[in-house]
């Protein structure tokens, strides 16, 4: 995969410092998505890092409501965003955009030919973001992430977090949370 940017080594140091990171990344999600829009978001970590911790702030930051479900079981989990009116390209601000994200969790997987064989390859080309858990469970088989975020277990409540760019689209939301 090829990097065009990171950002320095942050740290979560409680739950609260996760959330407000999420809290960020979706403002600028929000800035920056638009109806025809495809994102992808990997979480890489160990077991027990925060990955679906870090999905569910994530998810409420933009706009979902009721409950946030990991998908470890169903491998899939689709929410449906308001776009409108923060940022729909429409002139009409009251007419809304729906947008899709999927939040995956490959753990489960045994191998690539499972991903191939589960149907999902239509989810990854339509517009909307994908959070994927375990990327690594598809082996070359998903589409390039704009975004890669490492998560390091550090102790029971602070974890080390890395993140890459890896599209232009993730290189600018990088950018733009580098300098909130």
């Amino acid at each position: 995969m090829n990097i065009l940017s990171s950002l320095a080594s942050i740290y979560w140091n409680n739950a609260s410092e996760c959330e407000q990171f999420a809290q960020k990344m979706a403002a600028q999600l929000k800035n920056q998505i638009q109806p025809d829009s495809i994102f992808h978001i990997w979480l890489d970590g160990d077991l027990g890092t925060g990955k679906t911790t870090f999905v569910r702030y994530l998810l409420r930051a933009l706009g979902v409501n009721g409950k946030v479900k990991s998908p470890t079981y169903n491998l899939c989990e689709p929410y449906t965003l308001q776009l409108s009116p923060f940022n729909s390209s429409k002139t009409d601000k009251t007419v809304i955009d729906e947008y899709t994200l999927h939040h995956f969790d490959l753990y489960r997987m045994n191998s690539p030919n499972e991903w191939e064989e589960s149907g999902f390859r239509d989810i990854l080309t339509s517009a909307g973001i994908c959070l994927i858990e375990w990327p690594d469970k598809a082996e070359g088989t998903l589409p390039q992430a704009d975004i890669i975020i490492g998560l390091k277990y550090c102790n029971d409540t602070s974890r080390e977090i890395t993140l890459s760019a890896g599209s232009v689209s993730g290189k600018l939301l990088l950018e733009k949370m580098s300098s909130i």
